[in-house]
């Protein structure tokens, strides 16, 4: 049977609960919703990456990068990216940021993608993305 190995870049904090930033299970990799958070200083509260929606996509998308790169993936590897964004009105910007960035990454092929509106993120939070990877 595989292993599951837990993964958390050190750029990352620590789970404020008993999860993990991504799992990588065999040639599965799940990477947890993550949100905008610059990388992790000891002994500070995590701070977003600044107000706005692309600030914050940006972020976000390093960080589900960092946590591919982590387990030995990267974005051609994702076969699934889920976003979610807290308020409907940011869906065309947020399709603008994406794009840019893919198409800066030089993918083969996009991943498939869904984006729903989600209100439970914590204040000033704007959007969570978590991905899902497959392994050569």
């Amino acid at each position: 049977m595989t292993e599951k190995t837990a993964l958390t870049p050190s750029t990352h904090t620590t789970p404020p609960a008993k999860f993990s930033h991504g799992v990588k299970k065999g040639s599965i990799l799940q990477v947890a919703g993550q949100v905008g958070f610059l990388p992790a200083v000891e002994g500070q509260a995590p701070t977003p990456a600044g107000p706005t929606l692309r600030e914050q996509t940006l972020q976000t998308l390093a960080n589900v990068r960092a946590i591919l790169e982590e387990g030995g993936a990267s974005w051609d590897d994702a076969v699934m990216i889920r976003v979610y964004l807290t308020d409907v009105a940011h869906f065309a910007e947020l399709n603008e940021i994406y794009n840019a960035y893919f198409e800066e990454q030089g993918l083969k092929e996009a991943p498939a993608a869904r984006t729903t509106v989600y209100v439970g993120l914590p204040p000033g939070l704007l959007v969570e993305i978590d991905a899902l990877a497959v392994l050569s």
